[in-house]
Formats: C-alpha cells, structure tokens, sequence
C-alpha cells in the first residue's frame, strides 16, 4: 500500500509540473514577443518611425492604410493585414463548419458501424497532411479551378485561400463535434424516440442542442486554427496587402507577413519590432 500511494503522489506530482511548465512555456513566449515589440512604444526612434498611431491610422490621405515597410517612406498600417487574415478566415468558416458539422452529425447519429469506421479515420487523416502539401496544391491545382468556376479575373485570392484553409479546419472540427455528439446520453435519444420523434428531428432537436458547448468549442479551436494558419495563406492568397473587402482579390494576412519578412528583416529595426 505505501509503494501504492508513493507512485501516486509520484504521477501527480509529474503532471502537476507538466502542467506548470506548458503554462511557464507559453508565459515566457509571450514575454519574449512583448519585449520585442515593446520598442514600438517606448523607443523614439522606432516610434518615430512605426509608432502605434501609424500602425493604425496611416498616413498620407488616399494611401493612409498601406503595408509597404521597406519604401522609401515607410508605411506600417496594420488594417490591410488585419482585414487580409479576417477574409480567408470568413471563407474558411463559412466552408468548414457546414461539412464538418454534417458530417459528424451523420457519422454519430445515422451511418452504420461500418461507414462510420471508414469515414471518420479519413476525415481524420486530413489533420496529417501539412500545411504545405495543402498549399502547393491550392497554388497550382485549386486555383485555376475556382478562378474558372467563379469568373474570378485574380488567380490567387482570399476565396482561393479560404478554401484550402478550410480543409485544414474540417478534422479539427469534425472530430471535435463528432466527439461531443457522442457524449450525449443515449437515453436522450431513446426518450425522443418513445416520444414519436423520427431520427433526424432526434438529431436536429435533442441530441445536436445538448452537444452545442462541444460543438461551439470545436468552432471556437478551428477558427484558432484559421485565423494563425501561416504556409496555406502564403502560398495561395497571392500575398498582396489591398486595404479591400472584395472576397475576389489577393489578400495578404498578418501570420503570412511575419513568415515572409521576418527572416530577413534587420534586427533591431523598426520593422523587426512592428512585426
């Protein structure tokens, strides 16, 4: 008994600190990011240059809202960026839920055992291809379909992008959903039914609203999901910082912006300290 209750306070005490340490890790990461950018604030120099108003107001009338760091005159509004990552991630949500939703509803409550053990593991695979498998297909595959599909006259665009961000978006979702679908008891199901309910008005109007906080927190992690995505958007968005809500032209997002500059911006700059 005593080497019984050693080993677990031992566990405990093991998680206890691997929990410490993911929280520590992701504190000092954002410690690390917030000592880097606080030059924007505090440093004269920099703030002369990319100070927090340019960073959303801009400057120069017509052109106020421009990314364009490395010009003569430099510029470092922020709303392109941010209405660049905004439009690929509406598309992305808008094409991911309603698939992944219906296909965890289906696979949860109307396929049979074996369907279900097909299509599940397939959705599933979907999370193991990477990021930019996905987008060197988007690039020289799905591009020129929706291009011709749409009548779109840009190639590369936040649809094109949005697209093939939302396959990526579809496991996380699905399994999620699929999960949280599953936990609802299956006397809720069986009351429904002695009630003269038909399966789907069971699905829709008993089993679907008891998983609604499962299912809000898959929505809620592939939006996370969409809104950080780097390689996808920066191979098929065609990476151009358009201050534009037109769904149909390139579009660049701030998680693209920091992978394309930061590797060759000057240290210390205030373009490092921007991005």
């Amino acid at each position: 008994m005593k080497a019984r209750g050693w080993f677990e306070k031992s566990a405990e005490a093991a998680i206890r600190l691997s929990a410490f340490t993911a929280i520590l890790s992701l504190f000092l990461i954002f410690v690390f990011i917030g000592k880097e950018a606080l030059p924007v604030l505090t440093s004269h120099t920099v703030r002369e240059e990319a100070g927090l108003s340019k960073l959303f107001v801009g400057q120069e009338g017509a052109r106020a809202h421009s990314w364009q760091p490395v010009s003569s005159v430099p510029k470092y509004s922020l709303w392109p960026l941010f209405i660049g990552t905004l439009k690929v991630t509406i598309v992305a949500m808008l094409f991911a839920l309603p698939l992944a939703l219906g296909a965890a509803l289906f696979t949860s409550e109307f396929a049979p055992d074996w369907l279900k053990e097909v299509v599940k593991p397939v959705i599933e695979l979907l999370s193991g291809i990477p990021s930019v498998v996905l987008g060197f297909f988007a690039l020289m595959i799905m591009a020129d379909h929706v291009q011709s599909l749409l009548g779109i006259p840009y190639r590369l665009n936040a649809i094109n992008a949005g697209i093939a961000l939302g396959l990526a978006v579809i496991p996380i979702v699905f399994t999620m959903a699929d999960d949280a679908l599953n936990a609802v008891p299956k006397s809720f199901r069986e009351a429904s039914i002695a009630m003269g309910a038909s399966p789907w008005q069971t699905a829709s109007r008993v089993v679907f609203p008891a998983a609604l906080p499962g299912i809000l927190a898959a929505c809620i992690l592939g939006f996370g999901r969409a809104i950080g995505e780097t390689m996808i958007v920066l191979m098929s968005s065609g990476n151009a910082a358009i201050m534009t809500w037109a769904f149909q032209k390139p579009v660049r997002s701030l998680s693209a912006t920091v992978a394309a500059e930061l590797g060759e911006v000057v240290v210390g700059s205030p373009h490092y300290h921007v991005l």
